[in-house]
């Protein structure tokens, strides 16, 4: 089951991505590359054979990527300093 996904994770992520989104973009390319290689292989793939806008896609596909990776790293967090 994935974590749910808080407002403050939801803020937080949306202000970094609208600051500069061609930026964070690129970013994020390299670093689910690194991370997870088949789920990027599956965004570009998704991307190139549909009719959607690849950029928009990609950014989604990446966005909600960052949100359940913040929240499963504070979920982490809560559960380390409560021991």
């Amino acid at each position: 089951m994935q974590p749910l996904i808080s407002i403050e994770n939801v803020e937080q992520t949306v202000n970094e991505i609208i600051s500069d989104i061609p930026a964070w973009r690129k970013e994020m390319i390299h670093y689910i590359k690194e991370e997870n290689p088949e789920l990027n292989t599956a965004i570009i793939e998704l991307a190139q054979k549909s009719q959607l806008d690849p950029k928009a896609l990609a950014t989604g596909a990446y966005m909600a990527y960052k949100l359940l990776e913040n929240e499963a790293n504070d979920d982490e967090d809560s559960f380390l300093s409560e021991e």
